[in-house]
């Protein structure tokens, strides 16, 4: 968020900026104009700077398959799965691509703007670092400490930090801010004084709680309780252990007319819903176990009894499906899971991976979609023969034969606004007929101005080199 910000003051100011990740871990990923996919909160902060995103703003991307087991994209492709206890010995070849990545960036602009990952002060992690410190001193780039005033103990934070850090990396700390104040932020001015007495490091301002974020694509599934709460037509998504691109449900957030409902862990379906969203998932056989352990499967055949409309998005599509099989275990172990049933297909994976920014058509309302693809496996069955949608003339998706329950492999496709308000007054809601993309806009705008209005920009931007 806040690199999103500092992008969108320096694009205003005529700089040519660009945002960079070292290495982030999210299930929530963005297709690039490269054709590479990265975090999503690097897209988010590439639209704050005006320019299209690129692989080599976020080169190492981890996606968590399990508690244990990632996917590793370098650059924008799949490179390997990894488990946690040997992640380690790719770092060295990852550093490499990270610094191509970087020096690629900082040829073609002005200024870069780089995010770290997680904390500075994670001595344990310090050896190979890619993320934070080693990064930085590799790099010879400046660092802006931002303490986390909403979690409490920012002293012992930022103090703590330059406590336990070397003296290589110390020297590399620019300075510090305290996020995320809620209130007077004049009531901090005694704790701020301590911390830049005790530490010698210049402070860049306090900065309030920005009580718009939940306006911009989130990164983390933490954020999934950000909406409004109010009425309307009701949308529930399953809240999946391992959702992912679940900003696709942004733009229904921000429909005044329509409630959406993340539905967590251990709560049943309301009876009240209209329209059930299944998400994507990084482990669809392992989401479907899961989604099965909360009584869902039997919540949505309940739903499906009652006349509610049911919509799977990629991994939720092939959870939709009479089975999803995986002779060579790339999503987990080797193995055959049954569907949902809901819909008449059936799922392979493979290790193909599709990426790609996809223009459709709507089947249904005959309206233009313009989405992404990022999806493993292939999805045949007779319920095709009903696509969701037309891709340069090819079917894609699928419908049952009461047109009630569907399925798709398109992401974003709730960001194009025509679509949205035609999909929505098709099952009885009424759309505000409102722009997503100027809303995400208006909010990076005011979210610059409320950084501008509290920190001190010149000199954060005067330490860069």
């Amino acid at each position: 968020m806040l690199v999103a910000g500092l992008c969108r003051v320096a694009a205003r100011r005529g700089i040519k900026v660009a945002p960079f990740k070292p290495q982030n871990m999210s299930n929530n990923a963005a297709v690039t104009a490269d054709g590479g996919e990265i975090g999503r909160a690097q897209a988010m902060q590439a639209l704050a700077c005006g320019i299209a995103p690129l692989a080599d703003m976020n080169p190492v991307l981890l996606k968590p398959e399990s508690d244990t087991g990632v996917q590793v994209v370098v650059q924008g492709k799949r490179l390997t799965r990894a488990e946690a206890a040997d992640y380690g010995t790719l770092k060295p070849r990852l550093m490499g691509a990270v610094q191509e990545s970087f020096a690629r960036l900082k040829a073609s602009h002005d200024l870069v703007i780089v995010e770290g990952a997680g904390s500075p002060a994670e001595v344990n992690l310090r050896k190979g670092d890619i993320a934070n410190m080693g990064f930085a001193v590799a790099a010879n780039v400046p660092v802006v400490l931002a303490g986390d005033i909403d979690r409490g103990g920012v002293i012992a934070q930022i103090i703590g930090t330059q406590a336990v850090l070397d003296a290589v990396d110390k020297a590399m700390i620019a300075g510090f801010m305290v996020n995320k104040f809620r209130g007077d932020p004049r009531l901090f001015d005694d704790g701020y004084d301590y911390i830049a007495e005790r530490t010698g490091w210049p402070g860049f301002g306090v900065l309030p709680w920005f009580h718009d974020a939940w306006k911009l694509p989130a990164e983390d599934a933490i954020d999934l309780t950000r909406a409004p709460v109010r009425d309307g037509f009701h949308v529930v998504c399953l809240a999946l252990s391992r959702i992912a691109n679940f900003d696709d449900l942004d733009p229904l957030a921000q429909e005044p007319g329509i409630r959406l409902t993340m539905l967590g862990p251990g709560r049943a379906l309301p009876g009240d819903a209209d329209l059930v969203v299944i998400p994507g998932s990084k482990s669809t056989r392992g989401d479907l176990a899961f989604l099965r352990a909360q009584g869902w499967d039997v919540d949505l055949a309940a739903h499906v009894r009652r006349g509610g409309h049911v919509l799977g998005l990629c991994g939720g599509y092939q959870m939709l499906g009479q089975m999803v099989g995986d002779p060579d275990g790339v999503d987990g172990a080797a193995g055959t899971t049954p569907g949902l049933g809901l819909l008449d297909v059936t799922t392979t994976m493979s290790t193909a991976k599709t990426l790609a920014v996809t223009r459709a058509t709507h089947a249904a309302t005959n309206t233009s979609i313009t989405g992404y693809e990022i999806h493993m496996g292939t999805t045949q069955g007779p319920d095709t023969a009903r696509p969701f949608a037309y891709v340069a003339g090819a079917a894609e998706g699928a419908t049952s034969a009461n047109g009630r329950i569907v399925g798709t492999y398109l992401h974003g496709l709730f960001s194009d606004d025509g679509f949205r308000a035609a999909y929505l007054s098709a099952l009885g809601a009424v759309p505000a007929g409102q722009s997503h993309a100027q809303a995400v806009d208006d909010t990076l705008n005011a979210l610059a101005d409320h950084m501008i209005a509290h920190l001190d920009i010149d000199s954060m931007f005067a330490a860069a080199r």
